[in-house]
């Protein structure tokens, strides 16, 4: 391809040499951890730049929406499911658990497109579609980041807020919770001060594993908002079959995977006394 579609045997063999795809296979992954190990993530075949500094060109939307996403995710998910436990059998309980599904039912492009429709094309609340960085004012770079948040949190509230009802239900049932409770201590004292501390592992847990539906997500939704991030970086990568752009890409997400779930294993010891002893 890179050759034309005209291109000589000759030719086709000058850009394999220049690519190094006429060594052994053995030889080509030597090579290239051998430039992983020093940051290098080879170069864009499509336009010759360095991988890595694309990679941290695009890095910026990319944090910017993950973590909003997560500010979005948790404070929704955590009250909702703590309410649901608190409320477990009533219509309160069945109402979450609803939403809960819901939530797993939507793929993040259907729930993008609808929040474009309702809230940028229909009421013109919203801008449909771009980033603005926060250095361009927060009050420009909320309005941009808003429905993108929304539609990859969604997925996101729903498995946390699950999992913050199947553990805090589990604690509620503690004996040290009705001590609590005869204690004349308030329903919320309880809930947020006793109940939702001894629950926190599973819910850490969860977290930590829906960072793999984040990465996921946010490839989806920086291609339907046009954010200019990793994740619409990798589809023009694919698209294009720029092999090492998708390589760094990959390898990067792994690598971030990888970090946050080891931060979530060594919090353990500071949410439980007897697992740090």
């Amino acid at each position: 391809m890179i050759a034309g579609d005209q291109g000589t045997v000759e030719e086709v063999a000058k850009v394999r040499a220049q690519l190094g795809l006429d060594r052994p296979i053995a030889v080509q992954f030597a090579t290239w951890l051998g430039h992983i190990a020093i940051g290098d993530l080879g170069r864009s075949i499509y336009d010759g730049q360095p991988v890595t500094r694309m990679i941290l060109q695009r890095v910026e939307p990319t944090i910017a929406l993950s973590l909003c996403t997560l500010l979005v995710a948790l404070s929704l998910a955590i009250p909702l499911g703590i309410l649901a436990a608190w409320k477990a059998g009533t219509w309160i309980d069945r109402g979450v658990m609803g939403f809960a599904v819901l939530g797993f039912s939507f793929p993040v492009f259907v729930i993008g497109y609808g929040l474009i429709y309702l809230l940028s094309l229909k009421l013109e609340w919203l801008p449909v579609q771009g980033y603005a960085s926060p250095r361009e004012g927060l009050g420009e770079f909320a309005a941009h980041m808003v429905m993108p948040a929304l539609a990859l949190g969604w997925v996101l509230t729903a498995l946390f807020a699950r999992m913050t009802r199947t553990s805090m239900l589990e604690v509620l049932s503690q004996d040290y919770i009705r001590t609590a409770h005869a204690k004349g201590l308030s329903s919320l004292q309880v809930l947020v001060g006793h109940a939702l501390k001894n629950a926190a592992v599973p819910i850490v847990t969860t977290i930590g594993i829906g960072v793999a539906l984040l990465i996921g997500g946010v490839v989806v939704t920086e291609t339907v908002f046009a954010i200019p991030g990793v994740g619409l970086l990798t589809v023009d990568a694919i698209l294009r079959r720029d092999y090492p752009v998708i390589q760094g890409v990959v390898l990067v997400f792994s690598a971030v995977y990888v970090l946050i779930n080891l931060a979530v294993d060594l919090s353990y010891g500071f949410l439980d006394p007897r697992i740090r002893y």
